[in-house]
């Protein structure tokens, strides 16, 4: 992972950790950046939820397939900044 790819995640990583907690209804201190979602009770469904609302909150489109990788509010991040540099190459193009 470079430089900027990962600064790109540290920016967002606040937000998503705040958006995951708020619409799965979990509590901050049970989870960090690291901790597995199905370990707190997050399955398939609640993160087709949060591919979603993540969506809606940064106005791109993210694969539902990328779902697979979403399993960690790091995942999370990854997926999300690799989507903005889609959005931000189109709005460029």
């Amino acid at each position: 992972m470079g430089n900027d790819e990962a600064s790109g995640q540290a920016a967002h990583i606040g937000d998503i950790r705040k958006i995951v907690c708020d619409s799965l209804l979990l509590d901050p201190a049970a989870i960090d950046d690291t901790t597995p979602l199905a370990d707190v009770g997050v399955d398939s469904k609640r993160r087709v939820q949060l591919l979603a609302t993540l969506e809606i909150h940064y106005e791109v489109t993210i694969d539902l397939d990328e779902r697979d990788r979403m399993t960690t509010v790091a995942g999370i991040a990854e997926v999300l900044e690799e989507a903005l540099r889609g959005k931000s190459a189109i709005s460029e193009g």
